[in-house]
């Protein structure tokens, strides 16, 4: 669906009344994780991208110690008083952008308040990171506003900081990462235990990323993630006794993995399954190594061996850390199926949510039409399809070029 932007900026006067001369407008994309899947809080390798699909925010300053939000994605209108920001089941998306205030609130960068719109065109809750681009579009519309200058790698880390601490969700920091930093064309090879990245140039003429939505609803996808972070944190444990150094899982390196497999294999009163705790660590290990590769392959431009490790990849989420389902696993192996696909895999917590996939561009067309045929002969459900490049991360943009444009949703 196509929506003109000169609507968009129209709602958001209804809601903001004023001159558009005194509105400023902010992008953040959203993510996508090329390869590198449960090894973030496992202190491993991820190698996300931005894309070219995200939230927009309007902002316009006020001087009465007042911050609303209002969006097009919901009918609800939260107005917070400046002083009494708090985290509120009621308040929905908006305790997203409040968490990113009141965090950058103690880091001494504040404004009076503001009114802030937001439009996006990322599918909520499908894995692609909305809740991160919301964070990191109002860190970037209050570093604006504020004159604080702050780096993007600190607005990444103080929107982390925001949905750990005040929205009481434990991520990691990936999402925020990708939202912040990516480049056009380029991935970002992430170590999210050292917090060392490189843009890693992604050299892929002839093919296309094509994002898969399930559309399938992420419940089970909070319970379980608790359950594996618990499982890898217990197998950490019992490797510590032979490796006291060892900081996390993905220290590990392939060749440790025959000697941690038989510590893992003989663990006893753990509380856990040991053939479970081994199948966790073996996921996280080679997933790692995957994912360090990968950055290689993609400066190489070695494609075909970067799509075998995604289906690699794949297949380790579904067979070892069991979290794909069978809706992820029905649209990944329609995709292995498809004429000018080669490699496609899950893709963000699993259990529902999104695939990625890479597509030669002349077949793209029949591509989505065959997937979309046999997922709904499997599961008796439509997909839907995202045909994005790797974009931007944050960044400001013209509210005075908006008005003619078209977005679609």
């Amino acid at each position: 669906m196509s929506i003109r932007w000169s609507d968009i900026l129209e709602q958001a006067l209804t809601f903001s009344p004023g001159s558009h001369t005194d509105l400023r407008a902010f992008f953040a994309p959203g993510r996508v994780n090329l390869i590198g899947e449960h090894t973030d809080y496992n202190g491993g390798y991820v190698l996300p991208a931005a894309l070219g699909i995200g939230t927009w925010v309007l902002v316009r300053p006020r001087a009465d110690r007042r911050f609303r939000f209002a969006s097009t994605f919901s009918d609800l209108v939260v107005d917070v008083d400046a002083t009494h920001i708090i985290y509120d089941p009621a308040y929905e998306y908006a305790n997203y952008p409040l968490g990113v205030i009141d965090i950058l609130r103690k880091e001494g960068v504040e404004v009076e308040g503001a009114d802030f719109f937001f439009h996006g065109n990322l599918p909520i809750g499908a894995g692609l990171s909305s809740s991160a681009s919301v964070e990191v579009a109002t860190a970037a519309a209050i570093d604006a506003l504020a004159d604080a200058r702050l780096s993007k790698e600190k607005m990444a880390l103080l929107s982390q900081r925001a949905e750990n601490e005040f929205v009481g969700v434990n991520c990691g920091v990936m999402d925020q990462f990708a939202v912040a930093m990516g480049q056009a064309d380029a991935a970002l090879s992430l170590n999210c235990q050292t917090l060392a990245y490189q843009l890693v140039p992604m050299h892929a003429s002839g093919y296309q990323l094509v994002i898969a939505n399930t559309n399938v609803p992420r419940k089970l996808a909070g319970s379980k993630y608790n359950e594996r972070r618990a499982e890898c944190e217990a197998a950490l444990a019992i490797l510590r006794q032979e490796w006291p150094r060892l900081q996390a899982l993905a220290d590990l390196s392939p060749a440790q993995w025959p000697q941690a497999a038989a510590l893992l294999e003989n663990a006893h009163s753990t509380g856990h399954d040991a053939q479970i705790l081994l199948r966790r660590a073996r996921h996280v290990v080679f997933e790692n190594d995957r994912a360090y590769h990968a950055a290689d392959l993609l400066r190489r431009g070695d494609l075909k061996a970067f799509g075998k490790s995604m289906n690699e990849s794949h297949r380790s989420l579904r067979d070892d850390y069991e979290v794909t389902g069978e809706a992820l696993d029905a649209l990944v192996e329609a995709a292995w199926n498809a004429e000018g696909c080669i490699g496609s895999r899950m893709t963000g917590a699993g259990f529902g949510g999104c695939t990625v996939s890479l597509v030669a561009r002349d077949s793209v067309s029949t591509f989505t039409t065959s997937v979309a045929e046999q997922y709904k002969q499997r599961t008796g459900r439509e997909p839907s399809f995202y045909i994005t490049d790797i974009g931007e991360g944050v960044h400001e943009v013209s509210v005075a070029n908006l008005w003619d444009n078209v977005i679609t949703s």
